[in-house]
């Protein structure tokens, strides 16, 4: 995730990292262990200052609509990505990823065609809170039968 603050001057990430340990064991059975942090990353430009950072570490419920919205990313990018070309279109985006129209994760903002690619605006909401993270996915579509590669990039408003 990926925040604002207009008053400060300051983008915020929010993000959950691991790293896997190999553990000496001392019973059998022992091994790998994944250790997993959330970890929010601050940055301020004030005016005429450089840019200043900060990093902390915070309780895993801070992470977990980044996390949920990470795995919605990648969903909405490997179907746009296989979606075949005709078929990138607004409605089309969101009757991929919401064939039911009942989930409130994916709401497909714009899908707009232009010189051989097709960028798609898509506000995608972690279940259960009321967080989101506007997202352009931009996919070839030149000669392509629906086996495309889809690129994901957090933005600003929809």
């Amino acid at each position: 995730m990926i925040t604002y603050d207009a008053s400060h001057r300051e983008f915020t990430a929010t993000a959950a990292r691991s790293a896997l340990y190999d553990e000496e064991a001392l019973l059998p059975g022992g091994g790998p262990v994944r250790v997993t942090r959330c970890i929010v990353f601050a940055y301020a430009h004030r005016p005429g200052q450089p840019w200043t950072s900060r990093v902390s570490e915070r309780d895993g419920d801070v992470c977990r609509p980044g996390t949920a919205i990470a795995g919605l990313v990648r969903i909405a990018q490997t179907r746009i990505a296989s979606m075949p070309a005709g078929d990138l279109t607004r409605a089309g985006v969101q009757e991929a990823l919401d064939p039911t129209g009942r989930l409130p994760s994916y709401d497909v903002r714009s899908a707009v065609r232009t010189a051989g690619l097709v960028t798609v605006s898509i506000l995608l909401s972690s279940p259960d809170t009321a967080v989101g993270q506007c997202y352009r996915f931009t996919r070839p579509v030149a000669g392509d039968g629906g086996q495309g590669s889809a690129t994901a990039v957090p933005v600003s408003p929809c």
